[in-house]
């Protein structure tokens, strides 16, 4: 039952992270443009330069703000990576033998322990 639902979670997610791969670019792209505008503002010697420059990052910034959409494909990506995580974690424990002192006998306990 539980990887069932890690499927249909899993399923659901992918269909959240391709609708919102539009917004997803564009908020990417609209980020770029406001650390050249950032960049270019800083350089700029003339104060006609830097009005123009804050008027252009207050469009990108809109720009940027109508594409907030894009955090729920961000958050779908993480709920695809923790499924794909989480997809083969067993919690049975593979060693029913338990005699503590001896480590090559418990090899397959501590390699578990290690890789979680």
């Amino acid at each position: 039952m539980r990887k069932f639902l890690l499927f249909v979670g899993g399923l659901v997610a992918l269909l959240v992270l391709l609708v919102n791969l539009g917004p997803m670019v564009l908020l990417g792209l609209s980020i770029w443009l406001l650390y050249i505008i950032f960049k270019k503002f800083v350089k700029s010697d003339s104060t006609a330069g830097k009005i123009g420059w804050v008027i252009l990052g207050l469009l990108v910034l809109g720009m940027a703000f109508s594409n907030i959409y894009a955090v729920l494909g961000i958050a779908a990506a993480f709920a695809l990576y923790w499924i794909f995580k989480n997809w083969k974690n067993d919690d049975s424990d593979p060693v029913v033998d338990s005699d503590e002192d001896d480590p090559f006998r418990n090899f397959e306990r501590q390699w578990a322990e290690m890789n979680n």
